[in-house]
């Protein structure tokens, strides 16, 4: 493969796993390269300012696990959000191109099929059949101020207890019997 070089890669097209999709729904194909602050104020602005029901988010190979997290950052920044999740796998296409062709014969081309996992994830604020497989419910909202145990906590340090006084000793002493340098006891304070 050192001789050759990526010309192309296509996927294969396929239609989204989800029945009865709205007309309008808007389908955010994640990249590999794409980049997060600006898929989520593309659909952010769809879901808020245009009055979008319902969005999917769709990804494959190494831009499953963006397509993930911007399904997350909407949830948490939305809210009351019904998901369903479909993971499925899907051809990818990549044409290569010999370098160094033979002279006496035309330029060769490697054609290779990979199948690489994919996953689909609808959003929708309006009910979903809660017994489709990949169904998850919306959070419970939380109130303004009101944290949840789980979040916060999560990251944080315990805060240090209060010193005490008799843990923090101004002066350590040290006695050492039986030294082999001397004969008797030493008594010495060392500084903390």
């Amino acid at each position: 493969m050192e001789n050759f070089r990526k010309v192309r890669t296509s996927e294969e097209e396929m239609p989204l796993p989800f029945p009865d999709l709205s007309p309008d729904v808007v389908e955010m194909k994640v990249k590999e390269g794409s980049k997060i602050r600006n898929l989520m104020n593309f659909a952010m602005a769809q879901m808020e300012l245009k009055g979008r029901r319902q969005i999917v988010f769709s990804g494959c190979g190494r831009a499953v696990t963006k397509t993930i997290t911007c399904v997350e950052i909407m949830k948490r920044k939305l809210g009351g959000l019904h998901q369903v999740t479909k993971v499925r796998y899907k051809t990818v296409l990549e044409v290569w191109e010999n370098r160094a062709p033979p002279p006496d014969g035309p330029a060769q081309n490697l054609t290779v099929h990979k199948n690489v996992p994919s996953i689909c994830i609808l959003l929708s604020r309006d009910p979903l059949d809660p017994n489709q497989t990949g169904y998850q419910p919306p959070e419970p909202r939380r109130e303004a101020g009101e944290e949840s145990s789980a979040s916060s906590t999560k990251g944080l340090k315990r805060p240090l207890p209060p010193p005490c006084e008799e843990l923090l000793p101004k002066k350590l002493q040290v006695q050492v019997s039986d030294s082999p340098r001397g004969s008797g006891t030493t008594t010495g304070q060392l500084d903390h």
